[in-house]
């Protein structure tokens, strides 16, 4: 995943929606004790702000030294940038050392990380017992039946771009290993469907879609997704530029413990 989102990190920061914050403290009534929490892959700190919320100290970490230069300061955060280069026992260290974490989050990143390193790094880093991991992400958006079928075909377009490793956010991770103990928040193979409704400005929107690593990987190869007669479709259909909508990232979450 590394570079993968270093070009779009304003865009990223600016376009992807926060999560609700019922999603923290659903996930910090699972854990017995709130002292550390882990937020791998964080990027710019959207969901590490919503779990400093509940834990006395958050980590969030990434391969990006660019989206990190965007991260959202907080009193109880520590940002650490982690090369690929880190051996799993300089991580295990620099996190808090083994059975130290009380909840591990990997918000729409996990599809990117080679799943048995990180796995192995999360049995000898949760808690146990009581720590939890709890990874989601979000594919499909409501916001109106004309608007939604034109970025239908807009999202269409995209397909020939998207890295594979992305294919598990394509069936709401319903093929994503996890090897964890369900604590009643879906189970490897059947994630638990989660609404993020949002208030959203046109160009918020847009700027969610540049965002995307298969915007980015087309335009490298000269070809321009979002030409300007895409966006003004778009731009109509949504109501205008002014707008702002209310509309539905459909999303979903598996959550687990190690089993002993």
């Amino acid at each position: 995943m590394a570079g993968k989102f270093d070009k779009q990190a304003d865009f990223y920061l600016n376009g992807r929606p926060t999560y609700p914050t019922e999603w923290y403290s659903m996930l910090a009534a699972l854990t017995p004790h709130h002292s550390l929490a882990w937020d791998v892959g964080t990027g710019n700190g959207q969901a590490a702000i919503g779990i400093a919320e509940h834990y006395e100290q958050v980590v969030g970490t990434d391969v990006s030294e660019a989206q990190l230069k965007f991260a959202m300061p907080h009193p109880r955060i520590r940002y650490l940038h982690t090369p690929l280069s880190i051996t799993d026992d300089e991580l295990v260290a620099l996190i808090g050392g083994e059975n130290s974490v009380d909840l591990i989050t990997v918000a729409t990143a996990i599809h990117w990380f080679e799943l048995p390193k990180f796995y192995s790094l999360v049995t000898r880093l949760l808690r146990k017992p009581g720590g939890v991991i709890a990874v989601w992400a979000y594919k499909g958006i409501v916001v109106s039946p004309i608007f939604d079928s034109i970025i239908k075909r807009f999202y269409d377009t995209t397909l020939p771009y998207w890295d594979q490793k992305i294919k598990s956010v394509f069936d709401d991770y319903k093929t994503l290993p996890f090897p964890f103990e369900s604590v009643g928040i879906g189970c490897e193979g059947k994630p638990q469907q989660l609404d993020i409704p949002k208030e959203v400005s046109f160009e918020k929107f847009l700027n969610m879609l540049r965002s995307w690593s298969a915007v980015n990987t087309a335009k490298d190869q000269g070809v321009d997704l979002l030409s300007e007669s895409v966006v003004k479709e778009l731009e109509s259909a949504w109501g205008g530029p002014t707008l702002i909508r209310s509309i539905t990232y459909k999303g979903f979450m598996l959550a687990g413990k190690v089993k002993l």
